[in-house]
């Protein structure tokens, strides 16, 4: 029996019944099908056109409670698919069955944003570097312009079947400065679901262009520092790694006995929204749904994420949480659209309040932790005095501590902006140690 023995949209449940068939007491399948026509700009010009399309199916059972995970791309024989997934699952330790049964977007197929041609792609990547380069005759601009489609469907034995398709319109354009043995590089991003605007990209490579004309020394000690919306994850990263409940299980999390106390500053809601922005979706990759709700309320933290399986194992219970890293992943904890409530004032704003300090929009290195402990290069940042940005900083690092650092929140903006899955706005913390190589 070969997989043209069925139509793309009979192989899922063919494909459980094979398993069950062959003494799996639960099977689940996952499809993946992607499509993406990225449009890429080098040394100002247009470098390529491409158009990629990738089909996928992960089978996921437990035999002798046992489970056992195989993968399988384009077309494939689901009975040697079966066969491999329950080698699989001999080699590894038994699981409780974790598999959802219900899902009321079940009987729904919902599809979210718009295709966008190529053609637009190519006018909107064209106009960016165009108008960039009227400002910056000398600068060396790269881009990417895509439009990208995935439907997803999960199936399993205990009846679930739903599915979902998702447009992503995403953007991104760099600025090269060669001056002498100075080098700088700047860059922005977008993603939305229906339409790009250049002009959301323009201005802010613009504007730190404009910033960085002239090279200024950096502070000394410990000083007041604002992380632009692109730069802020450095700190939220860590706060979101301590918010898994894969780290509750593993009781590796600071926070592990800390529900219901006070974590970080009182100025701060993290919440999941998954019916907002450009990475909604109904569903995780374990087919439950995807529900709000707030992780930290003012400052508070209301609980931990998980996935089915390490919900049960540290007794709480699954949002939506569930992800795959991959096609050929289990689910793990994933965090869907963290939106921080947004502050007060813009990105002009929160500079004008600092009389000395220092502005972070691209960091060189790993971000913090689970410790929070970081200490990192700054790829492009600036110095500010008497609430004006004066200069670009070089040869600068910042370090200190993300949770000491979120419970010493001075501001907050109102700018927020997409960076991955997190909706976060701009922040001004307190005394974090900068040293520079004049020091």
């Amino acid at each position: 029996m070969t997989a043209t023995s069925y139509s793309l949209t009979q192989l899922p449940e063919k494909t459980i019944e094979l398993a069950i068939a062959h003494g799996a007491t639960a099977a689940e399948v996952y499809v993946s099908n992607s499509q993406s026509h990225p449009v890429y700009f080098e040394a100002n010009r247009l470098k390529q056109l491409e158009s990629t399309d990738s089909q996928g199916l992960a089978l996921r059972l437990w035999k002798d409670g046992k489970p056992g995970l195989a993968t399988a791309f384009g077309a494939f024989e689901p009975l040697a698919l079966v066969e491999q997934a329950i080698a699989i699952s001999q080699l590894n330790d038994p699981r409780e069955v974790e598999l959802c049964s219900q899902n009321p977007l079940a009987s729904d197929s919902p599809s979210y944003g718009n295709d966008v041609p190529v053609e637009q792609l190519l006018a909107w990547g064209k106009d960016t570097i165009a108008q960039v380069r009227a400002a910056y005759p000398e600068a060396i601009c790269a881009g990417e312009w895509d439009c990208s489609s995935e439907y997803t469907r999960i199936v399993n034995s205990l009846g679930l079947d739903c599915s979902y398709t998702d447009r992503t319109l995403d953007s991104y354009v760099s600025a090269e400065l060669i001056r002498g043995d100075d080098f700088l590089n700047v860059w922005y991003a977008q993603s939305q679901r229906d339409r790009l605007e250049p002009e959301a990209i323009i201005q802010p490579v613009l504007q730190r262009l404009q910033w960085a004309q002239e090279n200024v020394a950096a502070p000394s000690g410990k000083v007041p520092v604002l992380f632009t919306s692109k730069a802020a994850d450095t700190l939220l990263g860590t706060i979101s790694a301590a918010m898994n409940g894969k780290q509750v299980e593993q009781k590796s999390t600071p926070w592990i006995d800390r529900l219901g106390e006070q974590v970080i500053a009182a100025e701060l809601t993290l919440a999941q929204q998954p019916d907002f922005g450009v990475y909604s979706a109904p569903f995780d990759d374990e087919g439950t749904a995807t529900e709000s709700f707030t992780w930290i309320d003012r400052g508070v933290l209301k609980g931990f994420y998980a996935d089915r399986q390490t919900a049960r194992e540290i007794g709480t219970t699954s949002r939506g949480n569930g992800f795959r890293s991959g096609l050929g992943s289990y689910p793990s904890p994933g965090l869907l659209n963290l939106v921080a409530s947004p502050g007060q004032g813009s990105l002009a704003d929160l500079i004008a309040q600092i009389d000395d300090g220092i502005m972070i929009d691209q960091i060189l290195g790993y971000p913090p932790g689970l410790s929070g402990d970081f200490s990192v290069n700054i790829e492009l940042g600036y110095r500010i005095k008497n609430g004006v940005v004066v200069g670009r900083l070089k040869d600068t690092m910042v370090a200190g501590n993300a949770y000491n650092a979120l419970n010493h929140l001075i501001a907050l903006g109102a700018d927020n902006a997409w960076q991955g899955s997190l909706y976060m706005p701009s922040l001004v913390v307190d005394s974090l140690a900068v040293t520079s190589k004049s020091d």
